[in-house]
């Protein structure tokens, strides 16, 4: 896969995201509409997790800062 759709997959799953009260803490969550082959990369590479019957993933704390600094290479600003 390239690197470069991964990456921005990620952006986008980031900023397309909500916070949501995991039980013992705060999480980022989003949807499953991308596809599969990329999820499958992000999950290996431990950036977002979930069951894979779900129809969403949480974005890891891993997930969460790459996303922040894909967000300075790619839009140039800080989120």
């Amino acid at each position: 896969m390239e690197e470069s759709v991964k990456e921005l997959t990620l952006l986008l799953m980031y900023l397309t995201s909500w916070k949501e009260d995991a039980g013992f803490a705060e999480a980022r969550r989003t949807w499953k509409r991308y596809p599969f082959e990329i999820i499958n990369e992000l999950t290996d590479e431990d950036l977002v997790s979930g069951s894979l019957r779900s129809k969403s993933v949480y974005l890891t704390d891993e997930g969460v800062k790459l996303a922040e600094q894909l967000a300075k290479k790619y839009l140039n600003k800080e989120i």
